[in-house]
C-alpha cells in the first residue's frame, strides 16, 4: 500500500487519537507539461460539452535520486509556472486556514480557502473521489461519472466514506477533467501557485474495477490543466507510483504524509530531488524525517485532524 489515509487512520488509533471529519469545503486530509517528457508545454485535454462543472454546494525500499529521474528545475520557468521552493519552511492549512507560523513561505489549503500573501500556496483539490456531502449533487448531475460495481451499486472507499470517479474511460476522464479542471481554473484565479489532487491511489479501492493506467492518465489530462492555468502539480502520496508513472502523468513535486514513519521519503526524492513537501502526524516519524531529511525537504508536524490554533488537537512543529 502507498503513504495513504488508511494508515494515517491506523496509526492514530493506535496512539490513541481520535480522527475526526474535517469541516465542510475540506476534501478529507489524509490525516489524499512539459516537452521534454510528455509533450507541448500548457496542452490542455478539450473538455466535454454541456458538463454542468460545479456541485450545489460549494466544497469548501528506492533507489537514491538521479540526475535521470530527478525532475529538472529549470523547466518551470520556460514553462510559466514553478514548483514549491525546496526545503523551506512548510504548514499543511486544510483544517482551516489561519495565519502562517513564523518562518512559514510555502503552504497547502483546501481550494475554498483564500491564499495566503507573500507565500507559495498550495490548493488542494479531492481529485479523484467525490467531496464528502456533494454525494447529492453527483448522483443528480452525472451518475454515469460514479463509479458502479457489478451490481449497479455506487463503490465507495469505505475508510473514508466517499464515492469513487469512474475514470475507465477515455470519454469519462475528459467528462471529469472539464468539471474538476474548472476547480483547478478557480485554484490558478484565486492566486494558487500549485495544486495537490488527492487519491491518485483511488483505484487500490475499486474493487479492481480501475487501474493504475487509468489513474495516470487522468492524473495527466489533470497536470496538462494546471500547467495550462500557471499550475505546478503536486503528486499527493502513493509512494509506488515511481519516476516513470510520476514523469508521464507530469507531476512536478511531492505532498508526501508520514514518508519519514514509514520509511518512504527516498521513493519521493528519487523522483523530486529536494522538491517532497512531508506531514508527519507523529512524533517518532517527524524525528526520523527530520533527522535524515531536515537539511534538504520541507518538513512538518500536524495534528491528524490539521487543525487550527485554538483547537484542543492543534499541533504544528518544524524542523
Amino acid at each position: 500500500m502507498a503513504v495513504d489515509r488508511e494508515r494515517v487512520k491506523v496509526g492514530a488509533v493506535m496512539a490513541g487519537v481520535v480522527v475526526v471529519a474535517l469541516g465542510v469545503g475540506i476534501g478529507t486530509a489524509d490525516a489524499g507539461t512539459r516537452r521534454s517528457w510528455w509533450g507541448p508545454a500548457g496542452t490542455a485535454p478539450v473538455a466535454a460539452p454541456n458538463v454542468n462543472v460545479s456541485p450545489s454546494r460549494s466544497p469548501n525500499s528506492s533507489p537514491a535520486a538521479s540526475r535521470a529521474s530527478v525532475v529538472p528545475e529549470a523547466t518551470a520557468t520556460k514553462a510559466g509556472w514553478t514548483r514549491p521552493p525546496a526545503g523551506a519552511g512548510v504548514d499543511y492549512q486544510l483544517g482551516g486556514a489561519y495565519p502562517l507560523p513564523k518562518g512559514v513561505t510555502v503552504v497547502s489549503r483546501d481550494r475554498e480557502a483564500k491564499p495566503a500573501a507573500g507565500a507559495y500556496n498550495i490548493c488542494y483539490v479531492n481529485a479523484f473521489q467525490a467531496q464528502p456531502g456533494d454525494e447529492a449533487w453527483w448522483t443528480k448531475n452525472h451518475p454515469d461519472l460514479l463509479l458502479k460495481d457489478r451490481n449497479g451499486d455506487l463503490v465507495i472507499d469505505e475508510d473514508w466514506d466517499e464515492l469513487i470517479f469512474d475514470i475507465s474511460t477515455e470519454t469519462k476522464r475528459t467528462a471529469l477533467t472539464a468539471i474538476v479542471g474548472k476547480w483547478i481554473d478557480g485554484c490558478a484565479a484565486d492566486g494558487f501557485q500549485a495544486i495537490e489532487s488527492d487519491n491518485l491511489d483511488s483505484y487500490l479501492r475499486s474493487k479492481g474495477l480501475l487501474t493504475q493506467a487509468q489513474a495516470v492518465a487522468f492524473a495527466t489530462a489533470l497536470n496538462h490543466r494546471a500547467h495550462a492555468s500557471g499550475l505546478a502539480g503536486g503528486q499527493k502520496n502513493f509512494a509506488e507510483l515511481g519516476s516513470a508513472n510520476a514523469r508521464k502523468a507530469g507531476f512536478d513535486f511531492a505532498v508526501a504524509e508520514e514518508c519519514g514513519e514509514w520509511d518512504e521519503c527516498d521513493a519521493y526524492t528519487a523522483t523530486y530531488g529536494n522538491n517532497v513537501i512531508v506531514i508527519e502526524y507523529s512524533r517518532d516519524g517527524f524525528a526520523k524525517a527530520c533527522d535524515a531529511f531536515g537539511d534538504r525537504l520541507s518538513i512538518v508536524l500536524r495534528d491528524v485532524d490539521v487543525s487550527a490554533p485554538g483547537s484542543r488537537s492543534y499541533v504544528y512543529e518544524a524542523c
